[in-house]
């Protein structure tokens, strides 16, 4: 093999790699958190070190020439690699010090993981935590995040889970909305009310469904996919909503409206990379998590 070839640069290839899933310099830029010039240079680096041109400029960014949309593939085994190296060496780490990144959806991170995190910093100091607040997939084989409270049970079998219980839903209104609109007495007037929906999300649609109510994104008046803006429109009274019912319960502005409506509940995993998990300092964090969110279920 050339020895130009077994001394390419993993940096060249990630920034190869970046460059071909975003299409632009500046996509890339932002997703390795450098600078377009350097990001140019590294391209220019490769193409010499190959003797081959990598992607074609274009008015709107970069298209794969055939021989680059052909070094995808060896180019994604290699960041495999890379990051089996990295989880299996940082998996070694026996101190019980350091950071754990957590990432949680929006609503979990804002309400119910600041308290066990206050807890975790008292009883590890030396511990650091760092939370990512996402409702996007965050993906744990790349090391975005440590330790990740899902609301569904991931499926990837590097992946190691634990399941803490379902956390119930309830319907709730502000006493604003009620006060004004009146408590629904049967399901027939239920369905006449205002409703606080989802905009791209059809897990509400899906729940009216189970209910035998055919609706469909226009019956919601008012809609949004973030979950704390979403109770904050509840608590406005903008119309009648879904809360977990330890959420529901905690605010003084809203009032649980019982249909006798057998609801969906929500499962909570905790979800970490298998090389990970007996990491001291993540196991440590895990464990407190479990302590923490567990009760959730119990008390819904």
């Amino acid at each position: 093999m050339d020895k130009s070839l077994q001394m390419l640069d993993w940096s060249l290839v990630q920034a190869f790699l970046a460059v071909a899933e975003t299409g632009s310099l500046s996509g890339a830029a932002r997703q390795l958190r450098t600078s377009q010039p350097t990001l140019g240079r590294q391209i220019k680096a490769m193409e010499t070190q190959l003797g081959a041109e990598l992607f074609h400029r274009q008015a709107r960014g970069l298209a794969l020439t055939s021989t680059g949309a052909d070094l995808v593939a060896p180019a994604e085994a290699m960041r495999d690699a890379v990051q089996q190296i990295s989880l299996r060496a940082a998996g070694q780490q026996a101190q019980l010090e350091g950071t754990v990144r957590i990432t949680a959806s929006v609503a979990t991170a804002a309400i119910h993981l600041p308290p066990i995190i206050a807890r975790m910093r008292r009883l590890e100091p030396q511990i650091a935590i760092e939370l990512v607040p996402s409702d996007d997939t965050t993906n744990l084989l790349y090391r975005e995040a440590d330790i990740a409270v899902r609301m569904y049970r991931p499926t990837q079998l590097e992946l190691v889970t634990q399941h803490l219980g379902e956390v119930q839903l309830g319907i709730f209104a502000a006493k604003s909305y009620l006060a004004e609109r009146g408590m629904p007495q049967d399901l027939k007037a239920f369905v006449q009310h205002d409703f606080v929906g989802y905009d791209t999300n059809p897990a509400i649609i899906e729940g009216f469904k189970q209910f035998g109510t055919q609706v469909d994104r226009d019956f919601f008046k008012t809609r949004c996919d973030d979950n704390m803006a979403y109770l904050a429109l509840l608590r406005a009274g903008c119309g009648i909503g879904f809360a977990q019912l330890s959420i529901g319960h905690a605010d003084p502005e809203l009032v649980e409206i019982d249909m006798g409506l057998t609801l969906p509940s929500l499962p909570i995993w905790l979800t970490a990379h298998e090389a990970m998990r007996q990491t001291p300092r993540i196991r440590r964090v895990w464990d407190l998590l479990a302590e923490g969110l567990r009760p959730l279920a119990q008390e819904s």
